[in-house]
């Protein structure tokens, strides 16, 4: 298993990036699946857009992409996260930039694991387990 963070072209790092890892791994067990290779690239709008085009053919900014490369029950994957849009929406919602990467990486994880976010039923699924993970992660991991 290997789940990493990588950081492209920024200079922000995520602070206890660690825990914020072994919180990915729980999502991923919980869903009844064993983690594999997922990483996070955190980069800029710029990359993103360019992914976004390329690779799904869509031209407009996102705050994350996620690839699946699952095998079976081994979640693989690459999840891109644009710091600029996370910030952004960070600002909007009124939280930490901190707490809303951890919200955006959860978001991408859940995506690899099969949630879909295309109709509102399906947006509401996925913003409860998203909202389920960050509690779970302010009480016991971060101690907030």
């Amino acid at each position: 298993m290997k789940i990493k963070i990588f950081y492209d072209e920024i200079a922000y790092r995520l602070k206890d990036s660690r825990n914020c890892l072994k919180l990915i791994e729980k999502v991923i067990r919980s869903e009844k699946k064993i983690p594999g290779d997922l990483s996070f690239i955190i980069t800029t709008d710029d990359t993103l857009i360019d992914i976004n085009r390329e690779f799904l053919d869509h031209d407009y900014f996102t705050d994350v992409l996620a690839f699946s490369n699952n095998d079976n029950k081994i979640v693989n994957g690459e999840v891109y996260i644009s710091l600029n849009t996370v910030r952004k929406n960070a600002n909007n919602y009124k939280v930490s930039l901190r707490n809303e990467m951890i919200r955006v990486m959860i978001h991408g994880t859940l995506h690899i694991l099969g949630y879909k976010d295309n109709s509102r039923k399906e947006k509401d699924v996925m913003r409860k387990e998203e909202d389920k993970w960050i509690n779970r992660a302010n009480k016991t991991i971060y101690g907030f």
